[in-house]
């Protein structure tokens, strides 16, 4: 694989599949972002999940002997609070989410409301109701816009696979024919919202995950490099299949952290060697 275009000043990782799987660190994980601290990169961690604050993000992470503050985080939840509130400041918001979403668009400056909302907004409900779709569908059928935090279909948990915020959404699209505004990864938004707080431009920022159709897809979608790790959803036997399903192409494929944090390592020499 190339090597990529561009100085490498910042990183956009991953979570699940990528530092840690369920409630487990994965090898190297630990190292990787303590070598970014003492490197002085750039990073955030950028994920999906809307349902968890940065701060209980950060605090699932350092349990599990990842570094992390609440600052690092990125979430889909914070990202369509900033989409809505830079369109719609104050804008009154109909919410299908949990905590992580509700406390994003509260500190954005937005107001939760369940009756005559501006818009509305979902993410990932696991107390998921019919009377909550059918509001969902009178406010988007009543010409409120619709915005989804993330469209995965599925997420892990200790229980196997399990329907994600893309699944309510399928439904609310179906049931109102209105196609929602799409924040979290692949999308293009989230990942503006990301650069915008790293302070980079997409050339000077590498994608690192380990789904081509979100993290890959995601970097693509922008403009930046990206370093498909062997992790988690891709593995050394189906990444590329789930590259030319993705339709996209990593900059690099790494069998696991350790040997990420050697091509980190490399790369930062050679960049330092060539000033």
């Amino acid at each position: 694989m190339g090597q990529g275009a561009g100085r490498l000043r910042g990183l956009l990782i991953d979570l699940d599949g990528t530092l840690y799987r369920g409630g487990r660190m994965i090898p190297g994980a630990d190292d990787f972002v303590r070598t970014l601290k003492e490197e002085a990169v750039r990073y955030l961690f950028v994920t999906n999940n809307s349902s968890a604050t940065p701060a209980v993000v950060a605090e699932r992470l350092n349990g599990m002997g990842i570094p992390a503050e609440p600052e690092d985080v990125c979430t889909s939840a914070q990202a369509a609070a900033a989409y809505i509130a830079e369109r719609q400041p104050g804008a009154r918001v109909h919410a299908i989410g949990e905590a992580g979403l509700i406390a994003a668009l509260e500190e954005a400056g937005l107001r939760p409301v369940e009756d005559e909302p501006e818009l509305v907004v979902q993410g990932i409900d696991r107390a998921f109701t019919y009377e909550k779709a059918a509001a969902a569908v009178r406010h988007i059928r009543g010409g409120a816009p619709y915005i989804l935090t993330n469209p995965d279909l599925l997420l892990p948990s200790d229980h196997g696979l399990v329907p994600g915020a893309g699944s309510i959404g399928a439904m609310l699209r179906a049931a109102s024919g209105v196609e929602p505004v799409v924040i979290g990864k692949p999308s293009p938004i989230g990942m503006r919202y990301a650069l915008d707080r790293l302070g980079l431009e997409p050339n000077e920022t590498w994608v690192i995950g380990d789904n081509p159709a979100t993290d890959i897809a995601a970097g693509k979608s922008v403009g930046c490099s990206s370093v498909l790790v062997l992790t988690g959803l891709a593995a050394a036997d189906n990444y590329k299949e789930l590259l030319a399903s993705a339709d996209c192409e990593a900059n690099e494929i790494i069998d696991d952290l350790h040997r990420l944090r050697e091509w980190l390592h490399r790369r930062l020499t050679r960049q330092r060697e060539s000033r």
